[in-house]
């Protein structure tokens, strides 16, 4: 190996080799049992979710279809989750008439959104045990019946020209069903508790990505491999 500067390649070695020394101890599980990545990405769906529950307010614009009526086809994709779908609408006071994968739901749209809020915030609250003694089946599986569910709802509502109540069925799957899934048995973190956390971790993903940089560039000088701004030719 032809080494043309062995100042900056040995500062470029030193870099790797403490850069790669700093890998090894992110891999390893000194964070609580935990290694870096997976406790940063622990630390950081914490802080999502103490950000992230608007079930409150989606409760409010629900009161805007309070006592509508509605009868729409639902259509269900798995044929082993159609009985249980149908628990869902049964318990929140609507009829759900099955044909094969499908099901006429005819009730109060509000009374089955305030239905499906109710289980989201069960499941935000890591309660799923209420849930799935409401229904006799595993909570998860509640929710995701719910989401495709209310999808195929606000697809119909939308075919039928309500768009509106659209929008509003909409709020509660993102805002309400999805959040209640996703966060399901991760505590909650406020930002404003953990702000300094929180910027040691990005500010520390900025540097050390700066840091291997400065290793290659180093070691690389060493070697007398550098980038130069091409001479510019003049025309005779």
């Amino acid at each position: 190996m032809l080494i043309r500067n062995k100042k900056t390649f040995s500062l470029g070695v030193v870099f790797a080799i403490s850069f790669l020394s700093v890998l090894a101890l992110i891999f390893s599980p000194v964070f609580n049992g935990k290694n870096g990545l997976v406790f940063s990405d622990d630390s950081f769906n914490k802080l999502a979710k103490g950000s992230s529950y608007f079930i409150p307010k989606i409760t409010k614009s629900v009161e805007k279809v309070a006592g509508k009526s509605v009868s729409i086809s639902v259509k269900i994709d798995k044929a082993d989750q159609v009985e249980n779908t149908a628990k869902l609408f049964t318990t929140a006071g609507a009829t759900a008439t099955v044909n094969g994968q499908e099901m006429k739901v005819e009730g109060d749209l509000g009374a089955i959104l305030q239905s499906a809020l109710k289980d989201s915030d069960s499941m935000f609250n890591n309660d799923g045990k209420t849930v799935s003694d409401r229904y006799g089946y595993e909570e998860k599986t509640v929710i995701k019946n719910w989401w495709a569910a209310l999808s195929s709802i606000e697809k119909g509502l939308k075919k039928d020209k309500l768009v509106a109540d659209a929008k509003v069925v909409s709020k509660v799957i993102k805002k309400g069903v999805e959040p209640g899934y996703n966060f399901y048995k991760i505590d909650s973190n406020k930002v404003v508790d953990h702000a300094g956390m929180m910027s040691g971790l990005l500010i520390f993903y900025v540097a050390y990505t700066m840091w291997w940089g400065y290793a290659i560039f180093y070691m690389f000088d060493g070697l007398g491999l550098s980038m130069k701004k091409a001479k510019v030719k003049k025309e005779a």
